[in-house]
């Protein structure tokens, strides 16, 4: 993806900010506990946090958070919803918070979004030192044979690369998470994956992937198009075509310290 078509991309969620708010899953608790695990302390950024998905987990684990997000409309649903978050418009490239502010940084859904090779800096700049930056992203388990089967019908603009975890993995094995940061370092990158999973119905679900950027730039008859070939989908398999089911999930992440 170029510059051009990965600044469409990212800027189109503010389009759909309430329907990312309202179908959107958030993340394990165990993902979140092992990405903060080793921080030297309880501040922590939510960088690109969207509609508050993951600043909702981090609230819960007691963290002091402060969110910031570069648009408006995700901004808003975030402060509605959490009004007692500090919550900041700001983008990974430019974080509006002091040096040494924060002790981890974390990115939900997010982190691919990010020019690293600027916000590296940003980054470690607002970090103290050993403090952690991790990206989270929620992954589809297609090792069950009817998410691999919906992966495969949904199409890329639905269901992405960095969607599976095989996926997952191949891209953050390539990405550029940085070295070093100004006078800062970074130490070597780690992996975990966490079992979660969101509870969903035939009509949640397709709402739920509507949201994703290939789909929500694509051209109104396209969409629709790809939207009733996934209904369609689940509502042939036992699995999804009657009342509520479990959307089988793993949270993964990679996480880096700042040295």
């Amino acid at each position: 993806m170029d510059r051009g078509e990965r600044q469409l991309h990212s800027s189109s969620f503010g389009a759909a900010a309430a329907a990312y708010a309202e179908h959107r899953p958030d993340y394990a608790q165990a993902a979140v506990r092992w990405a903060l695990e080793p921080a030297p302390g309880p501040r922590v950024l939510d960088l690109g946090a969207g509609t508050g998905k993951l600043t909702a987990t981090l609230v819960a684990t007691g963290s002091d958070v402060t969110a910031v997000e570069p648009d408006p409309a995700m901004l808003t649903e975030l402060c509605c919803a959490l009004p007692a978050v500090r919550a900041l418009q700001g983008s990974a490239e430019a974080i509006p918070l002091p040096d040494a502010s924060v002790d981890a940084v974390l990115a939900g859904n997010a982190m691919h979004w990010f020019d690293m090779a600027v916000a590296g800096a940003e980054i470690a700049r607002v970090l103290t030192p050993g403090g952690i930056l991790a990206g989270l992203w929620n992954v589809m388990d297609d090792r069950v044979e009817w998410v691999a089967e919906l992966a495969r019908v949904s199409g890329s603009a639905a269901v992405g690369p960095r969607d599976t975890p095989a996926g997952w993995r191949a891209e953050t094995a390539g990405m550029h998470l940085p070295k070093t940061g100004g006078a800062a370092r970074f130490g070597s990158p780690e992996q975990a994956e966490f079992p979660h999973g969101q509870r969903r119905t035939a009509g949640s679900l397709v709402a739920t992937l509507a949201t994703r950027a290939g789909v929500l730039v694509m051209p109104e008859q396209e969409r629709q198009h790809t939207l009733g070939r996934i209904r369609a989908f689940l509502a042939s398999r036992p699995e999804t075509a009657d009342g509520e089911f479990t959307l089988p999930m793993l949270t993964a992440v990679l996480r880096v310290r700042r040295l």
